[in-house]
């Protein structure tokens, strides 16, 4: 089990800080199971860029940081600010880039 407590967010909730710096939080209404699959794809795609990178291998490099992008924004760490976002707009936001990501495994 990790022992390491939650990062600190912002008074409004949308922002979390790690080492003094903001960076966008997981919408919150997300369910936890659809959150964790994304989590699993966006750690599976980050993997993906570092062997890219490694292997000097710009198209995968490419196509592993779009992976990236896809499961940031189905997160809404990334895109349209999610407090901004109707329900509606939220929830197909998570299912499109669920769906997307999973049908490129």
């Amino acid at each position: 089990m990790s022992t390491r407590e939650p990062p600190e967010k912002t008074p409004d909730g949308h922002y979390v800080v790690i080492d003094g710096r903001k960076w966008r939080a997981t919408d919150p209404s997300l369910p936890e199971e659809t959150a964790a699959r994304l989590r699993k794809h966006l750690m599976s795609a980050r993997r993906a860029v570092r062997s890219a990178t490694t292997a000097s291998d710009e198209q995968a490099e490419r196509e592993a940081r779009a992976r990236v992008q896809r499961a940031k924004v189905a997160l809404g760490e990334r895109g349209a600010p999610w407090w901004e976002q109707s329900e509606e707009e939220r929830r197909r936001r998570w299912e499109d880039g669920l769906a997307a990501l999973d049908a490129e495994e």
